[in-house]
Order: C-alpha cells, then structure tokens, then sequence
C-alpha cells in the first residue's frame, strides 16, 4: 500500500507534467517550506513499595520535522514531511537508565520519511491519501513525547451543509510515535494497560516505521479501519460530533461528544462550559480481539472568568466479564479523547472503574507575560474487574503541572516545564503500589 500511495503522487505530478510543464513549474514555486524542532529532557525518580524492582532513568533528544507542500494545480498538491530523532550519543549507554519515549525501539535516533500525500481541493472538499498526521478522538497522532504516530489513509472531508463537516476515511497502517515505548510489553497485565491507554499490544511494533493497523493493534493482520463523522456547530454555542470506527474483524466503536456554552446569569465575565462523552464498542466480523463489550460516558463542567479557567470532570467505564480486556475501552491507535485522562494516567478506560478530574488554567496576560500555567488533579477508582491488576480494586491518582512561556524576544519560541505525579498507578492485591515523579523541559520552535 505505500508503494501505491507514493507511486500514485508521483504518476499524478509527472502527468501534469507532461500536459502543463509551466503551470506545474508554477505549482512548485508557490510551495510552503515549514519546519519544528524540539529539544526534549525528561526525568523520572520512582516511588511506592515497589519501587526497588526499577531503575531511575532520564533522557534528552531533539527532534526536527521538515515539510514542503506544492501549491495548488488544478486542485491538486502534493506534500512530504520527514522526521528525525537524535540523542548525540548524551544519553547513558545503559538502557534501563534511559527513558526511551522520546527516543527508538532500543532507546536509538532513528529518521524516516512520516508524511508523503497527494491532496485534492474542489471547493469545500478535501481528499487526501498517503502518509499524514491526524487527529481523529479514536485515532490520532497523540503528540505528547517527541515523534507523533503517523498514518497511511484516505480521507475525505466536505463542507458544503451549513455549519457542517462531513469526514469518511479509510486507514490502513500506523507508524507509531516514540510514546509506545512507554508501553511496549510482552505481559498480559502490561497489554491491557497498553490498548486501553492508546496504543497497541503487539511489542514486535517498531517506532517510525508504518505497519498495519489489525498488527500493531493486536497482532493480527486486517483490513484497517474506516471511519465517517458528522460534525455540526449549527446551534449557537453548541457543538455536536459523532464518530463511527469499523476495525476490521476487531471491533465497531461509536463516539459521541456535546460541547456546550452559555452565558452566565452572574456576570458578562464569566463563560461557563460543559461537555459530554459516550463511547460504545462491539465485536465485528471474525472476532479478531474476542468479545468486545464496552461503555464508557462523561461529562464536564466549567467556567472561564478573565484570564482563568476551571473544570471538574467525571467518568465511569462499564465491565463485561469474558470481553476483551474486560470490557475496557480498547484505543490502540492514539486516540485519547476523555475529559478524566491525566498527563500518563489514563485508567479511565479500564473496565469497571469511576473516574473524576478538576483542572486549572491561568494566563498571565495582565502582568505582561506570554505565560499560561495549568493544574489538575485525577483520581481514578479502578474495579476488580480491571485488567492490569485483574481481581483487585484500588484507587490511583495523579496531580501534575505544566507551564508554558513564549518569551517575547524569539517569535515562534515556545518554553514549556511539565511535571506529574501518579500515585499507585499500579497495585497489587497486597497492597504494594508503584508511582513516580516525572519532570519533563520541553523546547518548541517553529519555522
């Protein structure tokens, strides 16, 4: 299939080629170079009665992607984008003393080529097939280490209804970003953790490089996954979505989402806000993960007052005993939409568990400063019936900071400083626990 994809890009340009060479030639000059780079360090110090089973680790890296996109002929361009990852030999020649999600397979640099499309624009539509980043809720680049995941699909989206987006798309393979290092594993305990927090549970999967979806997801070839979405934004100040995922002999996934605004009875100042979630799987075809069985519904609430923002977030993920994991949610392809998710933590979608969030959000505009600071703090009260410690219940929080500083001086210079703190992100039945302290100091420059 990426051979097709990429041979399709190039028969498409070399056939305008031969019947406008000019034009074409025009196209190339009216191209879009962009590129970002992004220094990383993150450092993790362990915590919890089970914390001598591991090793402390840190890392840095940088990472650099570079794109061109034609511009437009007849409605068509073309675009690539490459992205790299190194290290420069700074990080310790010990693997277990290096943090490997922001890094390759065996903590190394690696570079490929993450994007390679031909785009169609006729009006409000758009169709896109290659290699491309997208953010879906089920499947996305989930952009939170230093390589995003990267996919082959065909997309198509139209906007001619009023207040309306229609999306159908076709995908095919993933080429996984560094995060799944954080969770590749050949245990039971550790797979499940891995497909219900958004990635998949084949531990063969290499990073950077683009395999199919029914394999990464769970070791077993398919014929990927489509998708259709309804978009709409035709209520003032409500905004409606539905998603439909057919995997392939794995599973058919539903999502649904409301976002809501209105104006507060209190004071013009305040903006409340308020959303809901509802996920709903089932097994489809030959059955390829087993049973599916799985619901999951949220909400939120909230408000912004001048410069500050608050929310309070509550979910509950339904159990089916003899399912796939359970009856958690099964996301292996990035998606991680919930309103309850934590930085690392995202127990939400373990079977039988409640979940409840309360974050905030400061900018400091008024003291003249390109900063914003955010908050939260997550519990997660995980039932028996979970799959990463299966027969035991208990509750695992984590509290965490980000700040985010553009200083003035460099235009397009972003400096970010993250920490988070899980505790019990695992337990036993006896009771013994594991958490950690993790600090990250982030760099993002555009250009």
């Amino acid at each position: 299939m990426r051979n097709f994809l990429l041979s399709g890009v190039a028969a498409s340009l070399l056939l305008v080629s031969a019947n406008a060479a000019d034009s074409l030639e025009d196209a190339f000059k009216d191209g879009k170079f962009r590129g970002h780079i992004r220094a990383f360090y993150i450092d993790r110090y362990w915590q919890g009665a089970l914390e001598s089973a591991k090793t402390d680790y840190d890392a840095f890296a940088v990472g650099v992607d570079l794109h061109y996109e034609t511009g437009s002929f007849y409605g068509f361009s073309a675009g690539i984008g490459i992205y790299s990852d190194n290290d420069f030999g700074l990080n310790s020649s010990d693997i277990k003393k290096v943090h490997t999600s922001i890094l390759g397979d065996d903590g190394e640099s690696y570079a490929f080529v993450g994007e390679a499309y031909l785009q169609y624009k006729n009006g409000n539509t758009i169709f896109k097939a290659g290699r491309q980043k997208l953010n879906t809720p089920l499947i996305a680049a989930d952009d939170a280490r230093m390589i995003p995941n990267l996919f082959e699909a065909y997309m198509l989206i139209n906007k001619d209804l009023p207040n309306t987006t229609l999306i159908a798309g076709h995908v095919t393979k993933i080429a996984p970003g560094t995060f799944f290092n954080q969770y590749r594993s050949t245990s039971p305990a550790g797979q499940a953790l891995a497909i219900t927090a958004g990635y998949g549970a084949n531990a063969n999967a290499s990073i950077g490089k683009f395999q199919d979806m029914g394999w990464y997801a769970i070791g077993k070839e398919t014929d990927g996954v489509s998708l259709a979405a309804v978009v709409y934004k035709g209520i003032e100040n409500i905004t409606l979505q539905a998603w439909d995922y057919y995997a392939h002999d794995i599973l058919n996934a539903i999502y649904l989402q409301a976002d809501f605004k209105w104006n507060s009875l209190i004071s013009d100042s305040i903006k409340p806000f308020a959303g809901l979630q509802y996920i709903n799987q089932k097994d489809v075809g030959n059955k390829l993960a087993g049973k599916v069985d799985s619901n999951y519904i949220a909400a939120k609430i909230g408000a912004q007052y001048n410069n500050l923002s608050l929310y309070a977030a509550y979910s509950t993920t339904d159990s089916s005993k003899g399912a796939a994991v359970n009856g958690g949610v099964i996301t292996p392809w990035g998606g991680m939409p919930a309103f309850t998710q934590g930085m690392v933590t995202r127990h939400q979608f373990f079977a039988d568990t409640d979940a409840w969030k309360v974050a905030g959000v400061y900018k400091w505009s008024n003291f003249g400063l390109n900063l914003k600071t955010a908050f939260f703090y997550t519990s997660f009260d995980v039932g028996k019936d979970n799959a990463y410690s299966p027969n035991h219940a208990w509750t695992a929080t984590e509290a965490g900071f980000d700040f985010i500083y553009y200083p003035e001086a460099i235009k397009n210079l972003q400096v970010r400083f993250r920490g988070n703190f899980p505790r019990s992100f695992y337990e036993k039945a006896d009771g013994r626990d594991l958490g950690w302290n993790e600090y990250r100091f982030i760099i993002n420059y555009n250009f």
